[in-house]
């Protein structure tokens, strides 16, 4: 290990808040305790707060609170870091889309050659599953409107709609909105004078235009509720009734708060009156209960459980 990367892997180590004695870093470093103090030393030329104590329980420790130099990462955790990032940058959790995404675009920035190919070879080699995360979504594209929804800023891109018409938009972006499996944004169209949501995974070519907005407040003052009702409006919903070949108290475990009203048969099966929601979900959650079921209605479930059972056979004969 070179003494650049040694000082670096020293300076990892003190970063966690504990005291470390000078016999333990030195065999996580595999030196000598004179070769610690001497590191120990040159971090404190270079301006890190680094204290000591002595006696049996003594040891080194940075000093929280005080101003601390640019923060430093080895390759392990650079990395570990980049693909924390970007898998929280897929993930349906609010508030934190955004801020992974800007924090993303600039640590690839600053990452050397060596380090981004290894990033670059561990984020597309893991593939999200589709049951967790729908349709995908490119992370460029992500990247552009959640730094535009951000900086107040307009955004041009293309756009294809669920009848497969292809469009050029204008917008002013407001929000990005995690709904189910899949990413929205919620923007201010500009061509059309109103409000529109688009799926992420729709839109391709998104610049962002350099044209400043003032912020606009949502429909309702909440971009999540309002995505939320405007996609129950336009997609039909309805309630599953189903005999279930589980405990009831199984079920209300794997069905957790989709559970809606169970009702016991037996001691092997229960009747699931489910909440209110689209076919297709409601045919995703019953594939997730893992159990035989009988469904009795509605009509269009079991048209569609027949339709997605024809094409799984299709896929495996």
């Amino acid at each position: 290990m070179s003494d650049a990367a040694r000082l670096l892997r020293l300076l990892s180590l003190l970063q966690t808040p504990r005291e470390w004695p000078g016999s333990e870093l030195a065999s996580r470093l595999d030196v000598t305790t004179r070769t610690v103090r001497r590191d120990i030393d040159r971090l404190r030329d270079l301006g890190y707060p680094v204290e000591s104590s002595m006696g049996v329980l003594g040891g080194y420790r940075l000093v929280a609170g005080k101003a601390m130099p640019p923060l430093l990462l080895d390759d392990e955790e650079a990395v570990a870091i980049a693909v924390g990032l970007r898998t929280a940058a897929r993930q349906p959790v609010a508030g934190i889309a955004e801020a992974s995404l800007r924090a993303l675009a600039k640590l690839q920035q600053v990452l050397p050659p060596r380090l981004a190919r290894r990033v670059s070879s561990l984020t597309s080699a893991t593939a999200p599953s589709a049951a967790s995360f729908g349709a995908l979504v490119d992370p460029v594209q992500l990247t552009v409107i959640a730094g535009a929804a951000h900086g107040g800023e307009r955004v041009r891109f293309t756009y294809v709609a669920h009848s497969k018409v292809t469009s050029q938009r204008h917008v002013e972006p407001v929000q990005l909105v995690a709904l189910g499996r899949r990413w929205y944004l919620l923007a201010f169209d500009l061509d059309r004078d109103d409000w529109r949501i688009f799926r992420l995974d729709r839109v391709s070519s998104a610049v962002a235009t350099g044209g400043r907005f003032s912020g606009r407040t949502p429909p309702g003052g909440d971009a999540a509720s309002y995505v939320a009702q405007k996609m129950y409006e336009t997609g039909p919903t309805c309630r599953a009734h189903v005999t279930l070949r589980l405990p009831v108290e199984v079920a209300r475990v794997r069905l957790a708060d989709f559970a809606g009203e169970l009702v016991a048969v037996d001691g092997g099966s229960c009747v699931w009156h489910s909440v209110e929601d689209t076919v297709d979900y409601l045919a995703f959650r019953l594939m997730l209960v893992g159990c035989e079921f009988t469904v009795h209605g509605p009509v269009e479930l079991v048209e569609h459980l027949r339709q997605v059972g024809e094409r799984i056979s299709r896929s495996v004969g």
